[in-house]
């Protein structure tokens, strides 16, 4: 088909999304920003389980499900009839990619698994998210976003010294397995030029979250000792956290010697920056416990508005700890357009958070705004050859709506 020139950059791709909750959302989401055409597809009772996760509501539907499901069309199929199963084989016979999170081998017992749907489209490129993979001893357990931050040790060095581990504010584990999908996805994408072929692309929450490991796995790996937590601070790098101010706290990212002699002349420590104790990123960390106390008795001098502005000043990376709403009315998210404004059907003007991607050419695009339940689906069975009538006879039957 022919794709105008301010398409995005997957406008040519089509995408069959069988996710629901989070991380399979998410990356058909970003798929949908970047151009593709996706296709939710939900039952016809209740719709993916996030419709329902509020308060608080925005219209119909539970503002969690609202934000990761724009740029999608939607359809609602009874998957449990064979007509609706074959709805779904239908379309992803002509579709690129197609994105599942069911837990492993219940899309096979549907006969719309890899095996059974790329015999019929060979180009097709299936993704799959589970809690821990298609394979292995635990492959059958249910995998949330929760569990897989225990189990990884993510939630393990999450927290403050001494004080129980916590999970992350927002779900890593969910986002991130999303995140890994895409990039399978795009380098399947990229093969498949070379080869005409589609291939499986296989991620767990899991596996993601241990890859997020990096060098806290690798420090393990050079000295057999297990991690711990520092709360805001770093274990490799010192001054490296959150320190109070005369009002509120202070994020300070000294992550060179060069930026702490900055640091330290900014801060009216001058005489710290040639103490042997702390002339190196080494020294610093061993001697921790005098240093802190310094630098926090010298931070309460001013507000942490004022210190951002003088750190800064300095060339040392520094910021306010902010709120959500101070966050979202930042002015650099403002100049960035990290929060846009979309039109619902139901709920009216939607906020909703702004892509990071930014390509020169081809910039992702927020084109349409998460779909009501069922709000495609003739639409959609018509590219397919199902025609009004034949709609109007699935829907009687209860296979869409």
């Amino acid at each position: 088909m022919e794709i105008p020139e301010s398409a995005g950059p997957l406008a040519d791709i089509r995408v069959l999304d069988l996710t629901r909750a989070l991380s399979g959302p998410f990356a058909t989401m970003v798929l949908g920003d970047l151009g593709a055409d996706v296709i939710k597809v939900e039952d016809i009772w209740h719709g993916d389980d996030t419709r329902r996760w509020g308060p608080p509501f925005q219209g119909d539907d539970a503002a969690y499900f609202l934000s990761v499901n724009r740029n999608k069309r939607g359809l609602s199929v009874n998957m449990k009839t064979p007509e609706g199963r074959d709805i779904v084989r239908r379309l992803a016979a002509v579709s690129d990619v197609l994105m599942e999170n069911f837990r492993p081998g219940t899309a096979g017992r549907l006969g719309l698994g890899y095996a059974e749907l790329s015999g019929r489209n060979p180009r097709l490129i299936y993704a799959s998210i589970s809690g821990y993979g298609q394979t292995g001893p635990y492959a059958a357990l249910p995998g949330y976003d929760a569990v897989a931050q225990a189990v990884s040790g993510m939630m393990s060095i999450t927290g403050e010294p001494g004080g129980e581990p916590v999970r992350t504010g927002s779900s890593t584990a969910d986002v991130g397995a999303g995140m890994w999908a895409l990039i399978g996805i795009l380098a399947a994408l990229h093969a498949r030029q070379a080869t005409g072929k589609g291939q499986y692309v296989d991620i767990s929450l899991l596996d993601g979250q241990i890859a997020w490991l990096t060098y806290v796995a690798g420090k393990y790996f050079a000295t057999g000792k297990t991690p711990g937590r520092h709360g805001s601070a770093h274990e490799s790098l010192v001054p490296y956290q959150v320190f109070p101010t005369a009002d509120t706290p202070l994020m300070v990212a000294v992550g060179s010697d060069a930026i702490w002699r900055r640091f330290a002349a900014a801060s009216g420590l001058g005489d710290l920056a040639d103490d042997p104790r702390y002339a190196s990123n080494p020294d610093r960390v061993r001697n921790r416990d005098t240093l802190i106390p310094r630098i926090t008795a010298a931070l309460a001098a001013r507000g942490s508005a004022e210190w951002t502005d003088l750190l800064n000043a300095a060339g040392v990376p520094a910021g306010p700890v902010n709120t959500v709403p101070q966050a979202l009315a930042h002015p650099q998210a403002a100049a960035r357009d990290m929060v846009a404004e979309v039109d619902h059907p139901v709920a009216g003007r939607l906020k909703t958070l702004g892509s990071p991607v930014r390509l020169s050419g081809q910039p992702a695009a927020i084109r349409r705004p998460p779909p009501v339940l069922g709000q495609h689906t003739d639409e959609i069975l018509a590219e397919v050859g199902l025609d009004a009538a034949r709609a109007a006879e699935l829907r009687s039957r209860g296979v869409i709506r």
